[in-house]
Protein backbone atom coordinates (compact mmCIF):
# COMPACT_ATOMS: atom_id res chain seq x y z
CA UNK A 1 0.00 0.00 0.00
CA UNK A 2 1.72 3.41 -1.03
CA UNK A 3 2.33 5.84 2.08
CA UNK A 4 2.91 9.87 2.17
CA UNK A 5 6.80 10.49 2.04
CA UNK A 6 8.14 14.06 1.50
CA UNK A 7 4.34 15.29 0.04
CA UNK A 8 4.06 12.14 -2.24
CA UNK A 9 2.67 8.55 -2.22
CA UNK A 10 5.86 6.16 -2.35
CA UNK A 11 5.02 2.33 -3.00
CA UNK A 12 8.28 1.15 -3.78
CA UNK A 13 9.82 1.07 -0.28
CA UNK A 14 9.20 0.04 3.25
CA UNK A 15 10.88 0.77 6.37
CA UNK A 16 11.48 -2.64 7.83
CA UNK A 17 13.40 -2.30 11.10
CA UNK A 18 14.58 0.91 13.10
CA UNK A 19 17.54 0.19 15.49
CA UNK A 20 19.19 3.39 17.27
CA UNK A 21 22.91 3.25 17.33
CA UNK A 22 25.16 4.96 20.54
CA UNK A 23 28.84 5.92 20.84
CA UNK A 24 30.73 3.56 22.99
CA UNK A 25 34.19 3.98 24.40
CA UNK A 26 34.10 0.05 25.60
CA UNK A 27 31.92 -2.17 23.30
CA UNK A 28 32.38 -5.16 26.14
CA UNK A 29 31.57 -2.77 28.62
CA UNK A 30 28.44 -1.77 26.97
CA UNK A 31 27.22 -5.11 26.08
CA UNK A 32 28.05 -6.50 29.52
CA UNK A 33 25.60 -3.86 30.88
CA UNK A 34 22.49 -4.50 28.54
CA UNK A 35 22.77 -7.72 29.24
CA UNK A 36 23.23 -7.71 32.78
CA UNK A 37 20.37 -5.01 33.28
CA UNK A 38 18.25 -5.38 30.84
CA UNK A 39 18.69 -8.84 29.94
CA UNK A 40 19.35 -8.60 26.24
CA UNK A 41 21.35 -10.78 23.94
CA UNK A 42 24.14 -10.02 21.76
CA UNK A 43 22.66 -11.08 18.20
CA UNK A 44 25.57 -9.44 15.82
CA UNK A 45 29.12 -8.63 17.64
CA UNK A 46 31.68 -6.92 14.84
CA UNK A 47 34.48 -5.70 17.24
CA UNK A 48 33.77 -2.33 16.71
CA UNK A 49 29.78 -2.23 16.42
CA UNK A 50 27.67 -4.96 18.39
CA UNK A 51 23.85 -5.05 18.70
CA UNK A 52 21.94 -6.78 21.60
CA UNK A 53 18.30 -7.60 20.85
CA UNK A 54 14.76 -8.89 23.28
CA UNK A 55 14.96 -11.99 23.24
CA UNK A 56 11.59 -12.59 22.78
CA UNK A 57 10.70 -9.69 20.86
CA UNK A 58 12.41 -7.39 17.98
CA UNK A 59 13.47 -4.82 19.91
CA UNK A 60 16.89 -4.00 19.36
CA UNK A 61 19.92 -1.57 20.18
CA UNK A 62 23.64 -0.89 18.78
CA UNK A 63 26.67 0.18 20.20
CA UNK A 64 29.53 1.39 18.25
CA UNK A 65 33.25 3.03 19.24
CA UNK A 66 33.38 4.23 15.65
CA UNK A 67 31.99 3.40 12.01
CA UNK A 68 34.33 0.75 10.30
CA UNK A 69 33.84 2.57 6.79
CA UNK A 70 31.90 5.97 6.64
CA UNK A 71 33.46 8.63 8.83
CA UNK A 72 30.85 9.12 10.98
CA UNK A 73 28.70 7.24 13.37
CA UNK A 74 25.30 7.29 12.53
CA UNK A 75 22.62 8.24 15.16
CA UNK A 76 20.11 5.50 14.00
CA UNK A 77 19.70 2.75 11.29
CA UNK A 78 16.95 2.28 9.46
CA UNK A 79 16.36 -1.11 7.54
CA UNK A 80 14.38 -0.97 3.86
CA UNK A 81 13.15 -3.67 1.87
CA UNK A 82 14.75 -1.24 -1.17
CA UNK A 83 18.05 0.85 -0.53
CA UNK A 84 18.20 1.91 -4.05
CA UNK A 85 14.33 3.18 -4.13
CA UNK A 86 15.51 4.92 -0.57
CA UNK A 87 18.54 6.67 -1.79
CA UNK A 88 17.20 7.61 -5.19
CA UNK A 89 13.88 9.20 -2.83
CA UNK A 90 16.75 10.82 -0.97
CA UNK A 91 18.77 12.62 -3.86
CA UNK A 92 16.06 14.00 -5.68
CA UNK A 93 14.72 15.49 -2.33
CA UNK A 94 18.01 17.11 -2.52
CA UNK A 95 19.40 15.21 1.39
CA UNK A 96 23.19 15.63 2.22
CA UNK A 97 24.42 11.82 1.26
CA UNK A 98 26.80 11.53 3.84
CA UNK A 99 28.33 8.26 3.01
CA UNK A 100 27.79 6.63 -0.73
CA UNK A 101 25.68 3.78 -1.53
CA UNK A 102 27.97 1.05 -0.64
CA UNK A 103 27.69 -2.60 -0.90
CA UNK A 104 29.73 -3.31 2.38
CA UNK A 105 31.63 -6.53 3.14
CA UNK A 106 29.56 -7.72 6.12
CA UNK A 107 26.45 -7.94 3.96
CA UNK A 108 24.52 -5.00 3.81
CA UNK A 109 24.03 -2.42 1.15
CA UNK A 110 23.56 1.10 2.54
CA UNK A 111 24.09 4.81 2.69
CA UNK A 112 24.08 7.71 5.41
CA UNK A 113 22.00 10.96 4.76
CA UNK A 114 21.15 13.48 6.97
CA UNK A 115 17.45 14.52 8.49
CA UNK A 116 16.88 18.27 8.47
CA UNK A 117 17.74 18.14 12.11
CA UNK A 118 21.58 17.42 11.43
CA UNK A 119 21.06 13.76 12.49
CA UNK A 120 22.73 11.01 10.71
CA UNK A 121 20.91 8.09 9.52
CA UNK A 122 22.06 4.62 7.96
CA UNK A 123 19.64 3.55 5.86
CA UNK A 124 20.55 -0.22 4.79
CA UNK A 125 19.15 -3.44 3.00
CA UNK A 126 20.22 -7.22 3.23
CA UNK A 127 20.34 -7.61 -0.40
Amino acid sequence: MPWPVWGRMLDVMAVLRIVPNLSSESIADSVDFYREVFGLDVVMDHGWIATVADPTRSLQLSVMTHEETAAVVPDVSLEVDDVDAAHAVAVERGAEIVHPLTDEPWGVRRFFLRDPDGHVINVLAHP
